[in-house]
């Protein structure tokens, strides 16, 4: 009798042991899509995942208290909603002196389908009135200097192959410029060769109030769960080919929880690379990241924002990159509108805004540190760029506000620090590490789990980027009668070039201005015109992708 008692407190520890691995399990959710982050990618593709499998069950995990508060933030991006109108880093010029357009073409087409998607969701209530979160906004290269306005010039005839720029109008006239720009013309020096093109077309975006609303509709389905506050430390991949996720609350302490998913997307912004080598999958060991940030001078003063109604971009000075691009631009933000100038690049080790110092570090292994050093040494002219902007002084900022608004007043303008953006670094065999500029999804080779990295043109072409990680994660679906009608119901130019046909251009400018409440399109020429390819011969120029911010 003795013998028993002394196992008894064993078998009773055993017991206990397994009614809480037993409870453990049940507590274990298991859904068909987990994303993670509460960005614009990750609502996005939630709701193209919903219209095309309403039945899937779905989670998102964000570790902030609420959704868009990083990136997506409207106060920490620019709101542009790239269509290469004025963007002249999209538009290189080739060896021979002419213009290479096709990188602007790919671009324009990319926010067709992004005006699309979003008047789809307008009709079907997913997204409520569209004035909070798209406002026409006329995009404007404006440039000075011989050598530039020639550029400009043989640019804006280059982009009229095209439909998709028709309606653009080009000036050298002062007075016409000051028409469409007159704080930017005001106090001018006369004598100063100018040039610029304007197009009605333009749009600002608040990707913040989007993704705001694209959460709000998921959270109103049975099948959605919102985990705010809560940030992901383990992926996992289980035996039946599955992801086991574990995640923490950040704020009230709490115990980690898991669930378990079929697919999971990682559109963490600056966090992606690190989650994506943490689920150990090989395809994420060819990328390093650098980050670098942007900040912007504001005003708020409605005297001089309601003077302005453009997005104006000049052009790169001489030995700068690319992505030094500046432009001067109105803004809605919290319901009033404003104007943003720069952006002016700053340096952090944080990967994301409300990140850690130590994000670089966490991120950099024996598989990428070569190709970042290598990035270094090859791309020194942006070292040198980044270098030189993190030593700017406000004096300086003001006065390269000046170049394009010569009358404005320093006490009238503030510094805001907006979100950080994490430039790829990929390993290539023949050079060591390339930077890439875009965006990049990088998936598993079963398609279980993918990770979107990069920066521009981002958020305004999230929705044809997600359709592009449909088509890789998600082929067989894709290929089936049902997935290709509703992806042509929500998107009717899917699947075809609108560079191709000016009348299918200008009935989906029509119809999406109609319903999303912007400035309806200019009259166009419909003749086919000898529009380019969007299949483009290799390019000698090269084109390059700016900060996104």
């Amino acid at each position: 009798m003795m013998k028993n008692m002394k196992w008894r407190p064993a078998l009773v520890g055993l017991a206990a042991s397994l009614i809480a691995l037993s409870a453990h399990a049940a507590e274990t959710k298991k859904v068909d899509v987990l994303l993670v982050g509460g960005g614009i990618m990750s609502s996005t593709l939630g709701i193209w995942l919903h219209e095309l499998e309403p039945n899937w069950s779905m989670m998102m995990i964000e570790r902030l208290d609420g959704v868009a508060k990083e990136s997506s933030n409207g106060w920490n991006n620019a709101g542009t909603g790239h269509s290469a109108l004025a963007e002249l880093n999209y538009t290189p010029e080739k060896k021979d002196g002419t213009i290479d357009i096709s990188k602007a073409i790919e671009i324009n087409e990319a926010f067709q389908i992004s005006r699309q998607f979003w008047a789809h969701q307008v009709t079907r209530g997913v997204l409520k009135n569209p004035r909070s979160f798209i406002n026409s906004t006329p995009h404007m290269s404006f440039v000075w200097g011989d050598e530039n306005v020639t550029y400009l010039k043989k640019r804006y005839e280059a982009l009229q192959a095209s439909p998709l720029f028709r309606g653009m109008q080009y000036s050298e006239d002062r007075e016409q410029i000051k028409q469409w720009v007159p704080l930017m013309m005001e106090g001018r020096d006369p004598s100063q060769k100018l040039a610029a093109t304007w197009s009605p077309l333009g749009t600002d975006v608040n990707f913040g109030e989007l993704t705001r609303q694209y959460v709000a509709y998921l959270q109103s389905q049975s099948q959605f769960d919102l985990k705010l506050s809560s940030e992901v430390d383990g992926i996992k991949r289980n035996a039946d080919g599955s992801w086991r996720v574990s995640y923490s609350p950040t704020q009230g302490g709490g115990s980690a929880q898991n669930v378990d998913a079929k697919f999971v997307f990682i559109g963490a912004g600056g966090s992606a690379l690190h989650l994506l080598q943490e689920s150990g999958i090989p395809e994420a060991k060819d990328y390093g990241a650098f980050p670098v940030g942007g900040s912007f001078l504001v005003t708020e003063n409605p005297e001089i924002a309601s003077r302005h109604l453009a997005k104006a971009y000049g052009k790169a000075s001489v030995g700068s990159p690319p992505m030094s691009v500046p432009h001067l631009d109105t803004r809605v933000l919290d319901g009033k509108q404003v104007i943003l100038f720069g952006p002016f690049a700053t340096f952090s080790t944080k990967f994301l805004k409300q990140g850690s110092y130590f994000d670089l570090l966490a991120s950099t292994n024996t598989h990428n540190v070569w190709p970042m050093v290598r990035v270094g040494l090859d791309e020194f002219s942006l070292v040198q760029y980044l270098i030189g902007q993190v030593l700017l002084s406000d004096d300086d900022r003001y006065a390269a506000l000046k170049e394009y608004f010569p009358n404005a007043k320093k006490e009238d303008w503030r510094l805001w620090q907006a979100g950080q953006r994490v430039q790829i670094i990929k390993r290539d065999e023949a050079k060591g590490g390339t930077l890439k500029l875009g965006t990049e999804i990088v998936s598993s080779q079963d398609g279980s789990i993918a990770g979107l990295l990069g920066a521009s043109p981002g958020a305004s072409t999230a929705p044809p980027i997600m359709i592009g990680l449909m088509e890789k994660v998600f082929k067989d679906k894709v290929a089936t009668p049902e997935w290709q009608a509703k992806l042509r119901q929500i998107v009717p130019s899917y699947g075809t070039h609108l560079n191709d046909d000016a009348s299918k251009t200008y009935q989906e400018w029509t119809r999406t201005a109609d319903i999303l409440q912007l400035t309806p399109p200019p009259k166009i020429d419909l003749t086919p015109g000898p529009a380019p390819s969007t299949k483009a011969a290799p390019r000698q120029g090269k084109a390059a992708n700016d900060m996104a911010l």
